[in-house]
């Protein structure tokens, strides 16, 4: 059965490899590149700094407060029961229908929770609400990280998970070299965790990293967003965020099931 597992991990694996060097569409990026540029020249100092505030208090009020309020939006006790049942399956046999069991959860978060994005977006938008809504779309982000979070059987409420969620956000929203910078420390971390290795935690930092991170990529959206009826455009930008952080989520908490389960 571990030879089943050592597979597993390795297609995952390659899954990851492929979306830390997910490579860009040129024409894409150089009809958008110059147009995004030209909109944030004309984005003032003070929203830059109202959106990357608006994350870093959002975040602090979902460690502080808001898991409480989030896992109303789901059933906590329903997951992690069935992902006992799935992990007791896959204990006994590791069989194709058993891991896709296991996936299911996963799966069905990041589709829903990425098209309830499009719908907040969308709607804030059209209104020309643009600010306001970050702490609604941060719920969101980190909704979808912890049911897949606790479908792999990890728990989010510790100093370590509240880190490796935002290092796991700095991954999926950054590029090249930055990226390899925080997928490092984020795969230490996970490693460290899971063998049990007391880790100094800087969260203020992190959270202030992790809230710049978000607000580089959402600040031409959202100014976009803040503009009456264009800014209907916002609830895409919102959907392609979530289903980024989504996707990168669900591959890395995988992976650190099938490595505990290939050591166990």
């Amino acid at each position: 059965m571990s030879r089943q597992f050592d597979k597993q991990v390795k297609q995952i694996k390659k899954e990851e490899h492929k979306l830390l060097n997910r490579k860009e569409n040129p024409i894409l990026k150089a009809s958008i590149e110059p147009v995004a540029d030209k909109i944030q020249s004309y984005i003032p100092e003070k929203l830059k700094t109202a959106l990357e505030g608006a994350f870093h208090k959002g975040f602090w009020l979902v460690f502080e407060k808001g898991n409480i309020y989030i896992e109303k939006t789901y059933n906590k006790d329903k997951i992690q029961l069935e992902y006992d049942l799935n992990n007791y399956a896959l204990g006994k046999s590791a069989e194709r229908k058993y891991r896709k069991r296991l996936d299911r959860y996963s799966n069905h978060s990041q589709m829903i929770n990425s098209s309830i994005s499009v719908i907040e977006g969308g709607v804030l938008g059209a209104f020309g609400i643009g600010l306001p809504d970050i702490p609604l779309f941060l719920s969101l982000v980190m909704k979808s990280v912890y049911e897949i979070a606790l479908s792999y059987g990890y728990h989010y409420e510790t100093e370590e998970e509240k880190a490796y969620i935002l290092l796991l956000i700095c991954t999926a929203m950054t590029k090249q070299e930055r990226q390899k910078q925080f997928h490092q420390k984020l795969e230490a971390l996970g490693d460290s965790m899971d063998c049990k290795i007391n880790t100094e935690i800087n969260l203020e930092e992190l959270i202030k990293t992790t809230a710049g991170i978000l607000s580089e990529s959402l600040l031409t959206a959202k100014f976009i967003q803040g503009i009456p009826v264009v800014g209907a455009v916002g609830g895409f930008v919102n959907y392609n965020i979530i289903r980024k952080i989504s996707k990168f989520a669900g591959v890395m908490y995988k992976k650190r099931f099938y490595m505990r389960k290939q050591g166990s």
